[in-house]
């Protein structure tokens, strides 16, 4: 929750180096941290060096989930929409009761978020998006900035200055500088 991309990716390194012979997994991680800090062309490389084969079919859901965050930051509404329907749409591989609702509300959560910046909110997307921030820490300011998103849509400019209270200073690398200058530029 730090917004320190680079910190997470120095924490990950054992375990990345423990990585390196399975192909493509070191970038699918490192493209998934890149997008939960709003690196979008850091993730965006990342995802183009995962060679073909077998991680690339294996990592669907993943893949799609880091498309669809990408394609709503870069303001293709209806890419990110239709990516985060068809990761909700997957079928549950997970095992075990928290691992099957972290992913759930993960799913239900990038579903939220590319509502939320298509500015369609459904009536619970903002709880969704809290809960993905809670069980997912890793999505926890991209989740955050999708609900201030719905706050604002919805006129409740109090909520919206309370989920960006404690926001990190972002780089000029992560599309979340200037979704958080905009967001509160709607805040009296």
């Amino acid at each position: 929750m730090s917004g320190d991309v680079t910190r997470v990716l120095e924490m990950w390194q054992p375990w990345l180096d423990r990585l390196r012979f399975a192909e493509g997994y070191v970038e699918l991680m490192e493209a998934t941290a890149y997008a939960a800090f709003g690196w979008v062309d850091a993730a965006r490389d990342a995802l183009a060096s995962i060679p073909e084969g077998k991680l690339r079919e294996a990592a669907l859901e993943e893949r799609l989930t880091i498309e669809a965050l990408l394609d709503a930051f870069e303001g293709d509404r209806a890419k990110a929409l239709a990516g985060a329907l068809e990761v909700e749409r997957m079928p549950m591989e997970a095992s075990g009761l928290f691992a099957r609702r972290r992913l759930l509300a993960r799913r239900s959560g990038v579903a939220a978020l590319a509502r939320a910046f298509s500015h369609t909110s459904e009536r619970r997307d903002q709880g969704k998006l809290l809960r993905a921030g809670k069980l997912t820490p890793l999505f926890h300011w991209a989740m955050r900035y999708g609900a201030a998103v719905v706050a604002i849509d919805r006129g409740d400019m109090l909520e919206a200055r309370e989920l960006l209270a404690g926001a990190p200073s972002w780089p000029d690398e992560s599309a979340f500088r200037v979704f958080d200058a905009e967001l509160r530029g709607h805040i009296p």
